[in-house]
């Protein structure tokens, strides 16, 4: 029996990776090891969570992969854990289809007991009806108890636990309204000031967390039998040297695609901020990140550009990502609309001028293969060549994102996970 739940919320914005910074935090501190997850595709909620617990957080998404997927994930990653913690995306029943992909299919799927957060500004007993509703609506996701978020006072809670006791879900306590907890932009990146200011914002919650919310309790009732799995058969790597862009300007990674990563070879990072020489590599992997913050930089550091434009050339292997692709362009423009030469290798510009975001899930077939990823950003690229496939959204409807091929280097918006299959190398055909 182990301590294990999903953290779940009427809608965005309730105060789910709040909450959850804050648990981790605290049960960190009080030695114990915990493993944090992230219902859906999102790679910057995950790096909050590692700095909170000191363990890489993993996504668990059922349109990326395959429920079996899943669940050897999630066994496998919290069987050395004293607690494992999920949080969800959007609303708790929010699915790219109805409640496909949502953080309540995942509870489901691995009997997770559900900790509802919510948001409790200007209002009191009325919550009576929203949790009661809840908690009937999919009598297969439990619903273990509720933390209440923007509470104004110990009165106020009280009206609160009212409306709990009238519904039969069980009060676990609350965080008050507070400046000092709010989650920082999703733009602070992970410089060295990014990382000190998110262990700062955990501690602080995890501080408001330990006076207002039965943290004992909340462990007491979600133990559940812990999901122990056979592993699968150990890849055989390939042999392969695998050159990994990781450094402030990218640094948006899933981490089961980095361990599938290892598993093919040996991984060695570099930084296309500092570093002068590209490491010796049979394949180059550049993902996605915060290039727009750092453009000066990468600019700047034209061995690193010419030595990316010479592998490219030579018909290396480089797969590019979101930010990673941009840097491929020959120019990124920043939102004020100055412009910074790049690596040249695509002939097109990337701008993030008159942002505006696109996102979404992201299928495509290509060379024989299925692949399944997600798209997120708020650029542009103008003049890019035409895409080697179609790819569609999780509908199946037709969507513009292009995948762009040069020689043996492929780029796009689409972050793809292949962790499940390892089939990364068959884009290459």
């Amino acid at each position: 029996m182990k301590s294990q739940f999903l953290i779940g919320a009427i809608a965005s914005g309730s105060g789910k990776t709040t909450l959850t910074l804050g648990l981790l935090k605290a049960l960190s501190n009080r030695g114990m090891n915990v493993q944090p997850y992230k219902c859906g595709p999102d790679y910057i909620d995950t790096q909050f969570h590692r700095i909170a617990s000191g363990n890489p957080s993993v996504n668990l998404d059922t349109f990326l992969s395959s429920p079996e997927h899943v669940r050897l994930l999630f066994s496998r990653y919290s069987s050395d854990k004293e607690v494992s913690i999920a949080e969800g995306v959007m609303g708790l029943f929010d699915g790219y289809d109805r409640m496909k992909g949502s953080s309540a299919e995942i509870a489901e799927l691995l009997d997770l007991p559900v900790i509802l957060v919510l948001n409790a500004k200007s209002a009191a007993y009325s919550v009576a009806p929203i949790l009661h509703g809840f908690k009937h609506f999919r009598p297969t996701v439990r619903m273990a108890g509720v933390i209440f978020n923007f509470v104004g006072s110990e009165s106020h809670y009280r009206f609160l636990k009212d409306a709990c006791e009238d519904v039969g879900i069980e009060p676990l306590g609350y965080l008050p309204k507070s400046n000092e907890v709010e989650t920082p932009s999703r733009h602070l990146g992970l410089s060295l000031d990014g990382e000190t200011a998110l262990d700062a914002l955990a501690a602080r919650t995890a501080a408001l967390v330990e006076k207002t919310v039965d943290i004992d309790r909340l462990l007491e009732i979600t133990k559940t039998d812990a999901l122990c799995l056979p592993p699968p058969p150990s890849a055989r790597g390939n042999g392969l040297r695998i050159a990994v862009a990781c450094d402030e300007a990218f640094n948006f990674v899933y981490a089961e695609n980095m361990a599938c990563l290892h598993r093919m070879g040996e991984v060695v990072r570099f930084s296309p901020m500092r570093d002068t020489v590209l490491p010796e590599a049979d394949l180059v992997y550049l993902p996605g990140g915060y290039p727009e913050l750092y453009l000066e930089q990468l600019s700047a550091n034209a061995s690193m550009l010419e030595a990316i434009r010479r592998y490219a050339e030579k018909g290396g292997r480089m797969l590019a990502e979101c930010g990673g692709m941009m840097y491929l362009s020959d120019s990124i423009t920043d939102a004020g609309g100055k412009t910074y030469p790049m690596a040249g290798v695509f002939r097109q510009r990337a701008t993030l001028e008159n942002m505006k975001l696109t996102l979404g899930y992201r299928q495509f077939r290509y060379n024989g293969m299925d692949f399944r990823g997600h798209e997120f950003h708020y650029s542009r690229v103008d003049d890019a060549q035409e895409s080697v496939v179609r790819q569609y959204n999780a509908k199946n409807i037709p969507v513009d994102t292009r995948l762009l091929r040069h020689k043996n280097v492929i780029a796009g918006y689409t972050h793809i996970y292949w962790a499940e299959t390892d089939n990364l190398l068959d884009l290459f055909k």
